[in-house]
């Protein structure tokens, strides 16, 4: 059973499962954001973290893990990567670490190491069969041990989950959602099972046949068909700009034309553009539309550090790549802001792709991406 998953699940559709979970008020779901976070420089990736939406510096992060086999390096990976970002990203909140385990049978404590620790306020420690019956009482916490119930009673205890839900939650599209997750977690346990046998044990079929589980079941197609519609007519607009690219139409024109701002226009044909280049070059390019467009992330002292960093090297892509890239790490929100430059658009037809690589010849990609090019941006 993949548990990572449908806890992460759980905690991504209701956040506040996790805040009962830890013993604390649900409604605190509403300052907090649940994300993962990629440590670039390393290639690790945080997977549960609830940060505060909120300015309140008193209110922590937290750093959930689910650990349902046994992993003599757990503590070495998880306080690794909690140090790492504490130093990439500085976060003004203070931090917490929440490892949820099935049992202590699966933990390795590596107290010689981490018995500081772990035998602090900042970490929390949940074995989810330790949870006192006073805690079945919270319909989070009770969903959250359905995870851990054996499967000769994990149907029976969905069902009184199930009955639970109908009794405590008011939003009909939220109920639904969760009565779905029951059955995936149902699902997992007995992979024997159909789904119209798991239904049925649910008494889920009596349920959908109710004219609320319809009426909502009827709101989320048409929620879903609205979607899709808005998904179809950016697919649209975006096919539409790459054909204008070798066209001459000046960037206003596109813009009035499709109805679109010109700041999206111009950031949609330079992805386009960078499609036909190396990945040094896209980095280059996208850290000098950085350093021209979003000039305000870099302070006087950072781009006199650049400009020191750049001057004695070479021309070649490759180097200059990779001196910036190392330079950024220093500095997220700027590493951050190119992420979100260099993310893909959808695949473009290859006739299409071909007449961008066309429009973008090798000799303007090195007037475009070259060092005097990069030195000037820096100068600006």
């Amino acid at each position: 059973m993949k548990t990572d998953t449908i806890f992460y699940s759980l905690f991504q559709e209701f956040p506040s499962f996790f805040f009962e979970l830890i013993d604390r008020p649900p409604d605190e779901a509403t300052a907090y954001e649940f994300t993962s976070r990629e440590i670039k420089q390393l290639a690790f990736r945080i997977d549960g973290l609830f940060l505060p939406t909120t300015e309140e510096s008193e209110k922590p992060f937290y750093l959930a893990e689910v650990q349902f086999q046994p992993d003599a390096d757990l503590y070495y990976r998880i306080f690794g990567e909690l140090f790492l970002y504490l130093r990439q990203y500085k976060p003004l909140n203070p931090w917490r670490v929440v490892v949820i385990y099935p049992n202590r049978r699966i933990e390795h404590e590596q107290m010689l190491q981490f018995q500081e620790l772990l035998t602090s306020q900042r970490v929390q420690r949940i074995y989810l069969d330790e949870l006192p019956e006073a805690a079945d009482r919270s319909l989070g916490v009770k969903v959250v041990k359905l995870v851990i119930e054996p499967a000769e009673t994990a149907a029976e205890q969905a069902r009184h989950s199930i009955t639970m839900a109908r009794q405590q939650l008011s939003d009909p599209t939220v109920l639904r959602d969760l009565i779905n997750l029951i059955e995936t977690i149902i699902v997992y346990k007995l992979p024997q099972k159909s789904r119209e046998e798991i239904a049925a044990m649910l008494n889920l079929s009596e349920l959908r046949q109710t004219r609320f589980y319809q009426e909502v079941k009827q709101e989320g197609l048409e929620e879903g068909l609205e979607q899709g519609r808005q998904e179809g007519e950016r697919q649209a607009k975006l096919e539409a700009i790459r054909r204008t690219i070798g066209l001459g139409i000046n960037l206003d024109t596109i813009a009035q034309l499709l109805d679109l701002s010109l700041e999206f226009v111009r950031q949609t044909i330079n992805k386009i553009q960078r499609e036909s280049m190396s990945l040094p070059e896209q980095n280059i390019d996208s850290f000098i539309e950085l350093l021209t467009q979003q000039r305000s992330l870099f302070s006087a002292e950072e781009l006199t550090e650049l400009a020191q960093l750049i001057e004695p090297l070479s021309d070649e892509s490759d180097v200059l790549s990779e001196a910036i890239s190392s330079w950024a790490e220093n500095y997220p929100s700027i590493q951050e802001a190119q992420a979100q430059l260099l993310e893909p658009l959808p695949p473009a037809k290859a006739s299409e792709k071909a007449a961008v690589t066309r429009e973008t010849s090798e000799s303007q990609l090195r007037d475009r991406l070259n060092k005097q090019a990069l030195k000037n941006a820096i100068l600006l």
